[in-house]
């Protein structure tokens, strides 16, 4: 038996965003991959509810014209790794999906749910990040958008305010050529695990340069990053081993992992560099290059 004080079920997002301001102390539950964690631990924080599940408003993966890919908070990860939309345009992603958990958990966890936990191991936050997404979200002052980079603000805290509900995911259009972008998450027990280190990259290269790159990594820091001086490492440098090198040496300047029962520094500060030289390398690969 969960100890939940109060608990509403919204009937539409007009309701749930009429709910929640309604009950800002309480906790949004969709999947319930997280919640339901935490009302077995007895977590007072948890026992007041607004259930958002299934809610169709939130469900959903779109292109526009444009290419710009939109999908609903609510989402499951299962449908992100089936989507072929995903698997096209945002193929990093679908990896990071396949990687949490199991066929159960992926059938009900929500890509709102993994992001809005705030937990710097949340396995879709780097190629989130790495793909330059933003989140729309809603309340009853209206609607704002804001980038998931800078969006995790500590250790299990988030920009959402009471009373904001995270409505979809958007995706700026990729180019169409040149670009290529890889997943990879190191745990114990693979999928069934919290990642010990998650990183996933991005890169646009053209004539044996890189134009662009976009590295970023989970639990190598108290939130997910962006590795700002690794990618300024390869920016207009030559796709080579000396430039991977040299990425891989300036990304000690952007990380800062810590000890844990799970994993030492040390030994995370070695995940690091070197989960680095193999997913920047798939992107690479992806994009039609050779490292």
């Amino acid at each position: 038996m969960f100890d939940i004080e109060t608990y509403h079920r919204a009937a539409n997002l007009q309701d749930a965003v009429t709910l929640t301001a309604a009950h800002p102390e309480a906790r949004l539950i969709a999947g319930g991959t997280d919640v339901l964690i935490q009302l077995h631990h007895l977590n007072d924080k948890y026992r007041h509810v607004v259930d958002i599940h299934g809610l169709d408003d939130l469900r959903g993966i779109t292109c526009n014209e444009h290419g710009d890919i939109r999908i609903g908070a609510g989402t499951t990860f299962t449908e992100l790794i089936e989507s072929p939309l995903i698997q096209q345009h945002l193929p990093a992603l679908a990896a990071a999906a396949a990687s949490i958990a199991g066929p159960q958990i992926r059938n009900v966890a929500t890509y709102g749910g993994n992001i809005c936990n705030g937990a710097t191991s949340a396995d879709s936050a780097t190629p989130s990040l790495i793909y330059n997404a933003s989140l729309e979200i809603i309340s009853t002052q209206g609607t704002r958008f804001t980038p998931v980079r800078g969006f995790h603000t500590g250790p299990g805290k988030v920009a959402l305010s009471p009373g904001e509900i995270a409505v979809a995911f958007h995706f700026p259009a990729q180019p169409t050529t040149g670009i290529g972008s890889a997943h990879f998450k190191y745990a114990m027990r693979d999928a069934m695990d919290i990642a010990t280190i998650g990183c996933a990259a991005w890169c646009h290269i053209a004539d044996g340069i890189f134009h662009e790159l976009r590295l970023a990594f989970g639990v190598a820091a108290p939130t997910p990053i962006r590795c700002e001086q690794a990618e300024l490492a390869a920016h207009n440098a030559p796709v080579n081993g000396q430039t991977l090198s040299a990425v891989c040496e300036a990304l000690l300047q952007d990380v800062s992992p810590r000890s844990s029962w799970r994993a030492a520094k040390d030994f995370r500060l070695h995940l690091i560099k070197t989960m680095a030289q193999r997913v920047i390398s798939d992107a690479v690969a992806h994009a039609g290059g050779v490292l």
